[in-house]
């Protein structure tokens, strides 16, 4: 069966807040357009002196309506709310977010999201001395616990040229997580637990042995399971991207720690995905004092012990009916050879699925596009696809659920 999918052609609200950012959510507009959505956008009295209207509408492709007292006969501000499929804010300013708390309706997108019970995705935008202030924290709390989605924001470069959280997330990764946000909640009433980043082990209180690993794939498929109604636990290793609010996240940095959190909750999981990358060896004497290199000399050959196969553990005491699936990262150039081990994997540790990706210096690690194949334990059927990994992780969860 081919992947769930959002409706053919659903009916967006993106609402534009003040920022600089608005810039970007030109794009964002343009993306959905281009899936299909039939999109309107709101944007703020403050927006509209970074874009003007007839950019929304050229983009849009639909008239932009500013004011709470235009077409007051259609009742636009209740009829854009009740219409809509989701709401998507973005950028989402601190002004904005506080509005959303405090159930404000002063203008025509807070009165929209008042009166509507879509789901609504908010994508932060502001300076990091604003996004870490008590206030906005508490009323993204607030908002979270409201059953808002949150994306974001980004660490970099912002407006001055300071550096730090609080840029807004690319439109591509908006425009992704807000297809996920319309696709079936196959997942209601299921919980997933899902393993992401990348373990390290110390050697002493300053060094350890890491891998690549940024999380990104893992945590897109937290937010795709919980974008399908799961209640997700997310066990984390030394992530590099933020994980999705609302979603119970483990913080468990090493193998150790990851194999703990993974045994405490696998009990109750309807869907297991391993997708951290956990080191296959470990220390057998951490130093708790830093090394130095003085007292080493010219080498150092520290004495490395095999740590527990927490996928292979999980395999063999499954509970009946639990969803399993596993990742193969392979570097071979030679594609028989990556499919081999990966159906290896998927036969010796007793898995319902494996993802084979291919990673290396230059491929698999972070936010790129990728292609991933699935591979199943019942089926001599596989699926290949590419794309952002929040795309790829929409399509396996949603193909993991077909079989």
């Amino acid at each position: 069966m081919a992947p769930a999918a959002a409706p053919l052609h659903p009916t967006i609200v993106v609402g534009v807040s003040g920022g600089i950012a608005a810039y970007k959510a030109v794009s964002l507009v343009r993306d959905l357009v281009r899936r299909g959505a039939d999109v309107t956008v709101i944007p703020t009295e403050s927006a509209l002196k970074f874009v003007g209207t007839p950019t929304w509408e050229a983009v849009s492709r639909n008239a932009v309506a500013t004011e709470l007292f235009d077409d007051v006969a259609t009742v636009r501000h209740v009829a854009l709310g009740q219409n809509a499929d989701l709401i998507v804010v973005a950028p989402a300013t601190a002004h904005t977010m506080a509005s959303m708390a405090a159930g404000l309706a002063g203008d025509l997108l807070g009165t929209t999201l008042l009166a509507s019970s879509a789901p609504v995705l908010i994508a932060p935008a502001m300076h990091t001395d604003m996004w870490e202030h008590p206030s906005v924290r508490a009323n993204v709390a607030t908002l979270t616990q409201r059953g808002v989605h949150v994306v974001g924001p980004a660490t970099g470069e912002l407006t001055g040229g300071d550096v730090g959280a609080g840029r807004m997330v690319e439109p591509e990764e908006i425009a992704e997580i807000a297809w996920g946000l319309l696709a079936p909640q196959t997942l209601a009433g299921k919980t997933v637990l899902v393993s992401a980043g990348g373990t390290r082990e110390p050697l002493d209180p300053v060094r350890f042995i890491g891998n690549r690993s940024s999380g990104e794939m893992g945590v897109s498929l937290a937010r795709a399971a919980q974008a399908r109604g799961a209640s997700v636990i997310l066990v984390a290793a030394n992530l590099e991207v933020p994980p999705p609010a609302g979603v119970s996240v483990i913080d468990a940095p090493t193998a150790h720690r990851m194999r703990e959190a993974m045994m405490a909750h696998r009990d109750h999981a309807d869907v297991v995905i391993m997708a951290a990358a956990v080191a296959d060896w470990v220390a057998a004497d951490e130093s708790f004092q830093k090394l130095s290199t003085r007292d080493l000399g010219e080498s150092y050959s520290p004495h490395l012990v095999r740590t527990p196969d927490i996928l292979a553990e999980l395999g063999a005491s499954k509970p009946p009916k639990q969803l399993l699936v596993g990742f193969a990262a392979e570097t071979s150039a030679d594609p028989q050879d990556r499919e081999n081990s990966a159906k290896n994997k998927l036969e010796t540790k007793k898995l319902d699925a494996i993802v084979l990706n291919r990673v290396g210096h230059e491929l698999g690690f972070g936010p790129v596009h990728t292609t991933v194949t699935l591979f199943f334990s019942a089926s001599p059927q596989s699926l290949s696809v590419e794309g952002s990994k929040h795309s790829i992780a929409g399509y396996l969860l949603d193909a993991l659920l077909d079989r």
